[in-house]
Formats: structure tokens, C-alpha cells, sequence
């Protein structure tokens, strides 16, 4: 495969020199991607864009190795961002389901690239992460 020249982009530049100029703020980009950018947010919008409305436990078994206390802290990230909904019913013992807000929703498809760019990629990721453990 050849390498293509990375063309140089202002837009992305600009990205770096808000948050150079606002180093003492917080910088929006820099916070937002921080947050979105997480493995745990990642996988329970894509298991929540991809499945519906879920319980804490669906969700919880459909990532799988993540633990309840560190999904616990992600939804109420993801709530406090307007991400996922959070609805609570008045039933002994209590149900709570989780699901996509339209934010959330237009996070997951934004995300769909980055994902098949994961699958697209992972062999060759894979491959050389056993190239360098080789060494």
C-alpha cells in the first residue's frame, strides 16, 4: 500500500490553537472528544444504537468485560451530556432502561466510520502489534 501525503488542513489546525490559547479554560474539543472518546462510552452507544431501549444488565452483558461500577459512571456521563435518556419506573422492585437521545444518535453515526475504519484495519493492527512483541 502507498503512503499518501497528508495534506495540511486549517480546520485541524484550528483545533490546536483554540485549545493552546485557552489552556487555562476549558477547551470544548479537547473535553468533548476526551469524553466520546473513551472505551467504555464508545461501546455502550454503539450497544444501545444497535439494540434499542436496555436495562442496566442487558447492557452491562451486552459489552460484556465491563464492570457494573465503571458502567454506572459512563450512563451518568453520557446522561449529563444529553447522550442517553434515563427513565426510571415506579415499580417495586424499580426498572430502569437506558436509550440513545437524537445527540446520541447522530454521536453513533458519526461514530459508524470510525468503527469500520477499526474493522477495516484490525488485521494489520494485529499483525504488527505481534511484530513488535516479537522483538
Amino acid at each position: 500500500m502507498e503512503i499518501k501525503e497528508i495534506v495540511t488542513d486549517k480546520k485541524f489546525q484550528n483545533i490546536f490553537e483554540i485549545a493552546n490559547s485557552t489552556r487555562n479554560d476549558i477547551c470544548p474539543v479537547r473535553d468533548i472528544i476526551a469524553r466520546i472518546s473513551d472505551k467504555w462510552t464508545l461501546l455502550s452507544i454503539y450497544a444501545l444504537g444497535g439494540y434499542g431501549k436496555m436495562r442496566f444488565n442487558e447492557l452491562k452483558n451486552r459489552i460484556g468485560d465491563v464492570s457494573q461500577r465503571m458502567l454506572t459512571v459512563t450512563l451518568r456521563n453520557l446522561e449529563g451530556d444529553g447522550l442517553v435518556l434515563r427513565k426510571v419506573f415506579a415499580e417495586v422492585p424499580p426498572r430502569v432502561e437506558y436509550e440513545l437521545t437524537e445527540l446520541g444518535v447522530s454521536l453513533m453515526y458519526q461514530m459508524e466510520h470510525i468503527i469500520d475504519w477499526a474493522n477495516e484495519n484490525a488485521d494489520e493492527i494485529v499483525k504488527r502489534r505481534k511484530q513488535i512483541n516479537n522483538k
